[in-house]
C-alpha cells in the first residue's frame, strides 16, 4: 500500500495496476470525499432529494480509472467525515467501526496488517488529503509488481503489510507468461 500526493497520480497508478492484470477487486482506495477541491457535480448530487443520492455522489467521484473499481461507496468516519472507499478495505473498516478498540480509520488498517504506528500515520496522511491505495496479493511475485508500479507511478510511503500469501487462494492469478510464452513461477 502507499499514499498518493494526489488525484492524477493516483488514477495513473490504478490505470498502470489496471494494465498489469491485477483483479480490480483485490485494489482499495481510500481518500476523503472533498479531496480538497469544489466540485459541482458532486455538490448537485449531495442536494438531490432522491434516496439514490449517495450511490450516484460516488459514481461522479469515481470516474476515469477508478471506475474501473469495485465496490465503490462512501463511508461516514465517526468525527472525520465522508470519505470515498473502494475494495476490500471497505469491509475492514466497517468492521473496525462496529466494534475496533482503534475504531474507524486505524481499525481498518490494522485489520489490513499495518502495525498501529504505521496505521497512525497513513491516517494523517489521509486526514492531509492523500489517498490511500493497497493492492491484494496472492504471492511474493504479485506483491513486487505492485510494489514497483506504486514506486514508478508516484506513491509515497509504501509499505508491505501482512503475509502476501494469507490474503487470498485464488489459484487463477497466476503470472503472465515470459516473451516465450513460458509461465514463470
Amino acid at each position: 500500500m502507499g499514499i498518493y500526493p494526489t488525484h492524477a497520480r493516483l488514477e495513473f497508478g490504478v490505470q498502470a495496476l489496471k494494465e498489469a492484470r491485477f483483479r480490480s477487486a483485490d485494489i482499495s482506495v481510500l481518500y476523503p470525499e472533498e479531496m480538497g477541491k469544489p466540485d459541482p457535480a458532486r455538490d448537485a448530487v449531495k442536494k438531490s432529494p432522491d434516496g439514490a443520492a449517495t450511490g450516484a455522489s460516488a459514481g461522479v467521484l469515481v470516474g476515469g480509472a477508478l471506475g474501473w473499481l469495485a465496490g465503490v461507496g462512501r463511508l461516514a468516519i465517526p468525527g472525520l467525515g465522508l470519505f470515498v472507499a473502494t475494495g476490500p478495505i471497505v469491509a475492514a473498516l466497517m468492521g473496525a467501526s462496529a466494534g475496533g478498540a482503534l475504531g474507524g480509520i486505524m481499525g481498518g488498517l490494522v485489520g489490513l496488517g499495518l502495525p498501529a504506528h504505521e496505521a497512525e500515520r497513513f491516517r494523517r496522511r489521509l486526514l492531509d488529503g492523500g489517498t490511500l491505495l493497497s493492492v491484494r496479493t496472492d504471492n511474493s511475485y504479485w506483491t513486487s509488481r505492485a510494489r514497483d508500479i506504486l514506486e514508478r507511478t508516484g506513491a509515497e510511503e509504501i509499505l508491505i503489510a501482512g503475509d502476501a500469501s494469507a490474503s487470498g487462494n485464488n489459484k487463477d492469478h497466476f503470472p503472465p507468461p515470459d516473451p516465450a510464452g513460458h509461465w514463470m513461477q
